[in-house]
């Protein structure tokens, strides 16, 4: 099944820590493979933001006020995405997004996009629908209506959210600091804090979760951060390249 699912997707095992089929034991222990190291260099640009993934960009732009794009005819709210909280969303009011794509063939860990510490992080139930490109351009606010977690980060240049969205096929959304996160679903919003905790801190280009599926990773900033000017619906992206830069 992996050699056949590396054909079909056209996976290049070369780039992975254990280029052969025979070493996984599962096809979940496949898809969520390391890579080799250096594989994926950071960009250590001092204000600079790298892309948390392997994928293609679905939208990248401006929030409106509170509305975030999905395409042409949908927009959904920064509120709805994040679980509810309004003292999370108020953050990222007239903020910027980047929406990202991770398709089967692309590497399923999810790296940080600058240093950061830890605030919260809030399990939102949901559907899982597909996030294919066809099902974002025709499903009202799929990624406020799927199953996702919700990671909340303070930075040097102000608060940054991760939404790692559920969907179809998506066995297990986990994060390094919670272990997995669903299964098992549950219908209630969770919210943790960790802000009163021992607080965690992470580096650039540190993992700090994975998908056991292909899905997509949607990331909010406060206002004053500039995108790549290149990235455009459609463009592909490699995790630890410059994405945009804190002005």
């Amino acid at each position: 099944m992996i050699r056949q699912f590396a054909k079909v997707f056209n996976v290049d095992l070369a780039e992975a820590e254990h280029p052969s089929p025979d070493h996984y034991a599962t096809f979940n222990e496949f898809f969520t493979r390391p890579l080799k190291t250096g594989a994926r260099p950071i960009d250590l640009t001092g204000n600079g933001l790298c892309s948390p993934v392997d994928g293609c960009v679905s939208q990248i732009g401006h929030i409106d006020q509170n509305q975030i794009f999905q395409a042409k005819g949908f927009s959904y709210s920064a509120i709805d995405l994040i679980g509810g909280r309004q003292q999370d969303a108020s953050h990222f009011q007239n903020g910027k997004f980047a929406t990202l794509y991770l398709s089967p063939r692309d590497y399923h860990r999810i790296h940080m996009p600058v240093d950061a510490a830890l605030l919260s992080m809030h399990y939102v139930p949901g559907r899982l629908f597909s996030v294919a490109p066809h099902t974002v351009r025709t499903v009202p606010r799929l990624f406020a209506r799927n199953e996702r977690v919700v990671a909340l980060f303070d930075t040097p240049s102000g608060k940054l959210a991760m939404v790692l969205v559920g969907a179809i096929n998506v066995a297990a959304i986990e994060t390094v600091w919670a272990g997995l996160i669903t299964p098992p679903t549950s219908s209630q919003i969770k919210h943790t804090d960790y802000e009163s905790k021992d607080q965690q801190t992470f580096g650039k280009g540190e993992e700090m979760g994975r998908f056991n599926m292909g899905s997509t990773v949607i990331l909010l900033t406060q206002t004053g951060v500039e995108w790549e000017t290149n990235l455009t619906e459609g463009s592909t992206v490699r995790m630890g390249e410059l994405i945009g830069k804190f002005q």
